[in-house]
């Protein structure tokens, strides 16, 4: 698991070559819009939802004693569930709505490398819609699941330490599982891309880390993740179909 991790995220050092190569670029021209929509909507929901939550849950606390204590973890707890939730949200949106167009760029990139050796399922641009719906909804219930399970764990001494880290990295399996489903919907039914994902946790955690990353680069990340991690999860799911 772990050297799949390592290969996947070794695997973003060569999308931007493959992106040339192929000239990819013309086809992440609506994605990246659909990305950047979505970002500034969400961003701006998250900016001026924050501040009242924490003020919300500041009122959990009747006592004056340790108020101020509490009003201080209160506010941060939120700012990290806003934020968890903000990126998860657009997450599985972008996905979504991208999948009739990155569907065509995991295909161009795969019969680059393979030409055309194996079978594949002829999806309309509804059908790839949906199925790209379909799955965020499935994947969106379970993330947001877990959150709210690693943000109680927070509240535990000691293994609060590590909810940061357990965030961050459902977040990334998520993400990856996402950008390699752009290429398992030519080989595999719904279903059986679930257990694919589930077998090869380590190539969706390595990808969505990279993909997590690039959002934290203002402006420019959300432009460049869909051209870097679909080309990437395309070349690592294709070795493992392989």
């Amino acid at each position: 698991m772990i050297q799949s991790t390592i290969n996947a995220v070794k695997a973003y050092f060569d999308a931007l070559a493959i992106i040339k190569k192929l000239k990819l670029w013309n086809y992440f021209l609506i994605p990246v819009i659909i990305s950047a929509v979505t970002a500034l909507i969400i961003g701006s929901l998250t900016y001026f939802l924050s501040d009242d939550l924490g003020y919300y849950v500041a009122k959990l606390w009747p006592w004056e004693f340790g108020k101020q204590t509490f009003t201080s973890i209160g506010n941060f707890l939120s700012g990290v569930a806003i934020v968890a939730v903000g990126f998860i949200l657009y997450k599985h949106i972008v996905l979504a709505l991208s999948s009739p167009f990155m569907s065509p760029v995991s295909l161009k990139i795969e019969q680059h490398f393979y030409g055309n050796q194996h079978e594949h399922k002829k999806n309309t641009f509804s059908q790839a819609l949906a199925r790209g719906i379909r799955l965020s909804l499935r994947n969106l219930g379970r993330e947001l699941g877990l959150t709210l399970v690693i943000l109680v764990l927070g509240l535990i001494p000691l293994i609060g330490l590590f909810s940061s880290v357990l965030l961050f990295l459902t977040q990334a399996y998520y993400a990856g599982f996402g950008n390699m489903d752009y290429t398992l919907e030519r080989h595999y039914s719904y279903k059986d891309s679930i257990t694919f994902v589930k077998r090869n946790r380590g190539t969706a955690i390595g990808n969505g880390i990279i993909f997590m990353l690039f959002l934290l680069i203002p402006v420019i990340g959300v432009v460049l993740v869909l051209p870097f991690s679909v080309t990437a999860a395309t070349t690592e799911t294709m070795k493992k179909i392989k």
